[in-house]
């Protein structure tokens, strides 16, 4: 049987367990926070909106550059969200047409449900903010919509599960850490905010994780094998394609991974602190019947970390910010 058919075979052997991965991850729409949670109330005394809405743009100002310039990273990699989810719904094993679609397409769209009040909120809040250049950054988020990705994943959901248990983890990374500036600056309302967004982040890095582990049960040795290509060649960003107006494409993601690094909101440290939760998270070291082929795959992810910690220690970060056209020098107001 080619790999292609039994990864098929596997993902609708564990179809039985996908709604109640999905009672066990996801959140019901009517508990779950909304953005306007967070926001100033357009429907309350024009008194109480426009009081708000000074003390959103008073905080902003004490906010520094490089902090406006992840934020909005962050805020567009969040509003891509329409190629993740065409990208997962084309994965082996998801079937969003027939009978009405299968549990893993259920799965994919409550997922990418919850996803979808992360950008929605942060682009308010920038919009609000007075800080940044909306036009700008709406055309960032539409040139990387237009331009897709390509994450190497090709359609195997365990390459797949391997990139989103990463890639929810490397985001809750993130957000935390901007909650954590923006709390230290005294900015409650947009600390709150973040703080919320990384606990979903975390929660479905938690789900996707689980359904790599259900995979090394079934299918150890292929498993192994995916997670093995994913780290070799290395995990690229959702948002690696991201450019400005009038740019070619990606030349503004290394300027936005110098800032994200520099300030400290996700560093080549961190890449390399996430595979070694997942190695031992999934207990690489300890899974057993495998092919010759996948044990020497174990071994090179094994390794692999003190490896790259070495390389990270030597990396330079430029000291000097890059003028994004997204975010306008600083002003009094």
């Amino acid at each position: 049987m080619s790999l292609k058919n039994v990864r098929l075979e596997v993902m609708n052997f564990l179809e039985k367990d996908v709604d109640a991965l999905m009672e066990k991850y996801l959140i019901p729409i009517d508990s779950i926070w909304q953005p306007t949670d967070f926001l100033p109330n357009s429907e309350t005394t024009d008194a109480a909106f426009f009081e708000e809405l000074r003390e959103i743009r008073a905080l902003a100002n004490e906010l520094p550059y490089d902090f406006w310039v992840v934020l909005v990273g962050d805020m567009i990699t969040e509003e891509a969200l329409p190629t993740y989810e065409s990208w997962l719904m084309d994965v082996e094993g998801v079937d969003q047409v027939n009978e009405g679609g299968n549990g893993w397409s259920k799965w994919v769209k409550q997922w990418t449900a919850e996803e979808n009040r992360h950008g929605d909120v942060l682009n308010k809040y920038l919009y609000l903010s007075g800080r940044v250049n909306m036009k700008e950054i709406e055309k960032t988020t539409h040139y990387l919509i237009a331009d897709g990705f390509d994450i190497g994943t090709d359609r195997d959901p365990y390459k797949n599960f391997v990139y989103t248990s990463f890639q929810e983890l490397a985001t809750y990374i993130s957000h935390n850490r901007v909650a954590k500036l923006a709390k230290d600056k005294g900015n409650k309302r947009l600390s709150k905010m973040c703080k919320i967004i990384s606990g979903d982040e975390m929660r479905h890095h938690n789900a996707y994780s689980e359904f790599v582990e259900r995979i090394f049960k079934v299918d150890p040795s292929q498993m192994m094998m995916a997670f093995h290509y994913m780290m070799k060649q290395k995990i690229t960003m959702p948002a690696h394609f991201l450019r400005e107006s009038g740019g070619k494409i990606s030349t503004a993601f290394e300027e936005f991974s110098n800032t994200a690094q520099r300030i400290g909101v996700y560093t080549s440290k961190d890449y390399v602190d996430i595979l070694q939760k997942l190695i031992d998270r999934w207990e690489i070291g300890k899974i057993t019947n495998l092919t010759d082929e996948a044990e020497k795959a174990r071994d090179y992810l094994m390794k692999l970390p003190a490896r790259m910690y070495r390389l990270s220690e030597r990396m330079k970060i430029p000291e000097n910010s890059y003028q994004f056209k997204w975010v306008e020098p600083a002003v009094s107001k």
